[in-house]
């Protein structure tokens, strides 16, 4: 049996590894667009850009550790076509690659601004390339305009202004992350921008970019006429789920590649076709509905459920979704799903240092939590979520 796997992230990576460790003996080859060995990408809008460290991300798979696993690693490929009949996957130097057991773990693609292609010193932050370009430009010591308050573009306007460098973000919700935590704990999180020295523009979007003639932007034109100088702008404004390349077959593309609790994509005469990762639109068994998670974990979660599926073992126990994001020094955690609920507790705040807040359904059960820089209080909201259990036990002092 072989198993063909496109995209050498971390869901790839670990699918390939996964497989290995629970006995898997047969053909797994990995293919991956970019020519770099696979790395790790949490690290790129931190450690890659800090002024201090100028650090490399972490490797996820060396070429000498592919050899020792046995997998065939094809990098600087990109696929381009999927044949389901033939059940082979067409690559961009025109190679047809076949298969019995396919792995979709294409990722996503960042969403850009119309007009911001046509101009140097914007960007966005998806691939190693895009984070030595931006450290470059950082080096040259920009003003600089964020677009997007999402974690991507926190994180690296703590990386600019950790430079010392005037740094604005624009956000078009009122208030930032609201839609995800609500407005309350949305603006406490917006805090952490402003106590830092960061100004943050909301509730106004991008209308244009002004430039210098010479193909080089110099301001962002917000939608209510005002001009923010720029010599540097960073889009962070979402992504969307890289199956393009999928389009010309039957595979179910609705907000990326739809599949069951294994991870199998549903449909006629998709047996042995799995995706992973950032593009998988999973039926989580927790939730009892489709998701598409883009968090690390979320990653090597998948990984261990489709090896599991390939050797027709126990899917393993699944998992309350959790992320972080490394923030002007601050450690911000979520675990579950705090939008699907409403803000039930509440404790301390981002200028206190500490903060926690945790979400609850009708019931009062928890259903997500937010926490800053309070580990303990993270790990007992992680289980109070996982077993479904009453905020009062958290021992929060203030109930909302």
């Amino acid at each position: 049996m072989t198993v063909l796997i496109i995209g050498a992230s971390v869901a790839g990576v670990r699918t390939a590894q996964a497989l290995r460790q629970r006995g898997f003996q047969e053909h797994i080859t990995l293919l991956g667009e970019e020519p770099h060995q696979p790395y790790d990408k949490p690290a790129l809008s931190k450690e890659v850009l800090a002024a201090h460290l100028q650090g490399e991300p972490p490797s996820l798979l060396t070429r000498e550790q592919a050899e020792e696993l046995g997998v065939s690693l094809l990098l600087g490929t990109k696929a381009i076509g999927l044949d389901l009949n033939e059940r082979s996957v067409l690559t961009d130097s025109g190679e047809r690659l076949s298969f019995q057991r396919l792995v979709v773990a294409t990722g996503v693609t960042p969403r850009t601004i119309p007009g911001a292609e046509a101009l140097d010193g914007i960007h966005t932050l998806r691939t190693i390339d895009d984070a030595l370009a931006l450290r470059a430009e950082l080096d040259r010591g920009p003003r600089v305009v964020v677009i997007g308050a999402g974690f991507i573009g926190a994180e690296f306007a703590s990386a600019a202004r950790s430079r010392g460098l005037d740094v604005c973000v624009v956000e078009a919700q009122r208030t930032p992350m609201a839609h995800l935590f609500g407005e309350r704990v949305g603006r406490m999180l917006a805090g952490i921008h402003a106590v830092n020295g960061v100004a943050v523009e909301s509730g106004v979007g991008v209308g244009r970019f002004t430039d210098d003639g010479r193909g080089r932007v110099t301001g962002v034109v917000l939608a209510d006429g005002r001009t923010l100088p720029a010599d540097l702008v960073v889009v962070g404004i979402g992504a969307r789920p890289a199956t393009d390349w999928l389009k010309s077959c039957e595979l179910d593309l609705a907000d990326g590649v739809v599949c069951d609790s294994h991870l199998r994509a549903v449909g006629v005469g998709m047996a042995g076709v799995y995706a992973a990762g950032d593009v998988a639109r999973r039926h989580h068994p927790l939730y009892g509905k489709p998701l598409r998670i883009e968090h690390w974990t979320n990653a090597g979660e998948h990984a261990d459920i489709i090896a599991a599926d390939v050797l027709g073992l126990q899917a393993p126990r699944p998992q309350v979704p959790y992320v972080w994001s490394d923030q002007y020094g601050r450690r911000i955690q979520i675990a579950g799903r705090p939008g699907e609920g409403r803000l039930g507790a509440l404790r301390g705040g981002v200028e206190d240092g500490e903060m926690t807040a945790v979400y609850v359904d009708e019931a009062g059960r928890a259903l997500g939590a937010v926490v800053v820089d309070d580990p303990r209080s993270f790990m007992a909201c992680r289980k109070a979520i996982a077993s479904g259990a009453q905020t009062g036990g958290l021992g929060l002092l203030e109930t909302v």
